[in-house]
């Protein structure tokens, strides 16, 4: 789990850009408790990363990669600084409070407009998934029993790397931007689409995983194209490593 970060630290390398952009800042949104993401103006954003949460290292590239297309806009970039200048999208609202198979729906044409071929400076997840599941199984997080199955899982599968994943994809990073919705927040790396669609499954939040809503939606991604089989071994593989509660445990293991 990485630490906390310095949020005042971040608020003033966010003030320093927008007085260096010409940009006034609102309050700071309120979820927004890892990076220091505020409003600058009514139709943008100002967002600056920790310099420990790597999985963000490329959120500009993908960014730029996707043009408006699936995700919003990157409108000005400090890589040095972590800060990002992207489009708001505006009414802003996600998709969490959508009923279920809408949801699913707008997540699935979001998706298949994000998934792109990729290359540099974009990194592999089968460089990085071992490590996260040798992570997990060292901690006391929930969910690490299901680290040896997981391992089965991964082993069995010919990872692939050709394909632009958004990384953090649910519920809660797909928001209404008027016309249409768009992705928000990316960790990107390259791999595989069905790498993506764990994280859509166990959320919104406060949702808690029913094995019927779970089938339901592995359907929804199955047929617009992705591996079936695939999507439940990163379910099963991703929730090892990112921690699941004794409830979504026996839901994952159900998958197989």
């Amino acid at each position: 789990m990485s630490p906390q970060p310095d949020l005042d630290h971040l608020e003033q390398i966010a003030f320093d850009v927008a007085a260096e952009w010409g940009l006034e800042l609102g309050p700071p949104f309120a979820l927004s408790r890892y990076s220091y993401v505020a409003p600058a103006g009514d139709d943008a954003v100002l967002k600056v990363t920790p310099t420990d949460d790597d999985e963000s290292d490329e959120e500009a590239d993908a960014l730029a990669l996707c043009d408006g297309d699936g995700a919003v806009c990157l409108l000005r970039h400090d890589r040095e600084r972590r800060a990002l200048l992207l489009e708001r999208a505006r009414p802003g609202k996600d998709i969490s409070a959508l009923p279920d198979d809408e949801a699913t729906a707008i997540a699935v044409e979001i998706g298949l407009r994000l998934w792109r071929p990729a290359g540099e400076p974009f990194r592999w997840i089968g460089d990085h998934v071992p490590r996260w599941l040798d992570v997990a199984e060292r901690s006391r997080q929930p969910g690490r029993e299901l680290i040896p199955l997981a391992r089965e899982l991964y082993a069995s599968l010919d990872v692939g790397r050709p394909t632009l994943v958004h990384g953090d994809f649910h519920h809660h990073n797909i928001l209404d931007a008027g016309r249409q919705y768009l992705a928000i927040d990316p960790k990107p790396m390259l791999g595989e689409p069905e790498f993506d669609v764990p994280s859509f499954l166990w959320n919104p939040l406060p949702y808690r995983m029913r094995l019927d809503v779970t089938e339901r939606r592995i359907a929804a991604f199955a047929a617009a194209g992705l591996d079936e089989h695939r999507i439940r071994a990163w379910t099963v593989i991703r929730g090892a490593y990112l921690g699941v509660d004794p409830h979504a445990v026996r839901v994952l293991r159900a998958l197989l």
